[in-house]
């Protein structure tokens, strides 16, 4: 079923970037229970001045995409595992994180409440689902909050970088650490965003992509880069990716480890010292905005190791890109139960 009365926007040409929408859908847990929500069109939130979130904070979030198929059908990609994540970021961050059902349901309602803002098949552009969790509740003394908020923005966008999917180029970072392997750096939390804009800065304005982080124990195992996770392609067919304890559980990797495997790649989740970076063929960043971007090349100690020198995606980030995003847009049988349908 298409959609009626869709916003007048240029679809096509739209930012990775914030846009106003018609609805937000808003939670308030309190007593023990969440409650029923509400839907405002405010684009603010009245706040304690001494709520948590902005003291301490006890703050996470949730990104997901929402695509319209060739067939009208409006699919929501993964959303359990969102919910999930949510919860594990609220266990590190001792909040109250709403069940995996209340979750999916309130995906739903604010779909279906800014159903014009969806952009058409073929456009390039998907509606960005936001979940926020903040503490609300006020309180001076360092301890977690007695009341949570629970909210949901939508907004439509482009792709994440301007030239779409197209290499970037990285910088290790040497002197900066993400997070600590016992800390949260597995959470979706506000505040290891926060922390990682210094590196991420520094390395935008010495010309490059993103920062890429090492391990904070040794310096000597890659961890991620500030926004994504990162993979890399073997010459005999790997496709071989960090574990550690102190990365996003990223849906994107987790998804593409799948694919990988269904594609004939041999899959490797485990420590990545960072010599091991020369031995890959190819190279890449994921993540839920930008799903894949191809890595043309890393610096690491002044040194630039080269992936890609035509400024073209490689073959094999080509390949699990087209495998992922036909399963979002619906133009590939889902056979492992990924996407749902969001009923108008």
């Amino acid at each position: 079923m298409g959609i009626r009365e869709r916003a007048e926007i240029d679809f096509s040409s739209l930012p990775f970037g914030y846009l106003r929408t018609d609805i937000n859908v808003r939670y308030v847990w309190r007593g023990g229970a969440w409650d029923e929500g509400i839907e405002t069109d405010a684009e603010t939130i009245p706040m304690h001045m001494a709520a948590t979130c902005l003291h301490y904070g006890q703050a996470a979030f949730e990104g997901l995409k929402v695509f319209e198929a060739r067939d009208g059908r409006i699919l929501v990609f993964r959303v359990e595992e969102n919910a999930k994540r949510m919860q594990h970021s609220g266990e590190l961050l001792l909040m109250e994180a709403p069940p995996v059902e209340l979750f999916r349901r309130a995906v739903h309602r604010v779909v279906r409440a800014n159903r014009r803002f969806i952009p058409p098949y073929g456009s390039g552009a998907s509606l960005y689902i936001r979940p926020l969790l903040i503490g609300t509740g006020a309180q001076i003394g360092v301890k977690p909050s007695s009341e949570y908020m629970f909210l949901l923005l939508v907004t439509p966008v482009g792709p994440y970088f301007k030239a779409g999917f197209s290499p970037t180029r990285l910088i290790v970072e040497e002197t900066l650490d993400r997070a600590a392997p016992q800390g949260v750096g597995t959470a979706k939390a506000g505040g290891n965003y926060a922390a990682g804009m210094r590196a991420t800065v520094r390395a935008k304005k010495a010309g490059y992509g993103e920062a890429l982080y090492l391990d904070a124990r040794e310096h000597a195992y890659i961890d991620e880069t500030g926004a994504s996770n990162f993979f890399g392609i073997t010459r005999d067919g790997a496709y071989v990716t960090p574990q550690s304890p102190s990365i996003l559980r990223s849906i994107t990797n987790m998804s593409l480890r799948t694919l990988a495997a269904d594609l004939g790649y041999r899959v490797e989740e485990r420590p990545v010292p960072v010599a091991e970076l020369r031995d890959f063929v190819e190279a890449g960043c994921c993540g839920t905005a930008a799903v894949i971007t191809p890595v043309e090349s890393i610096t690491y100690q002044g040194k630039e190791i080269v992936y890609l020198r035509d400024g073209k995606p490689g073959p094999h980030c080509t390949k699990l890109y087209r495998a992922l995003t036909a399963i979002q847009s619906g133009d590939a049988t889902d056979t492992h139960g990924w996407t749902e349908e969001i009923s108008m």
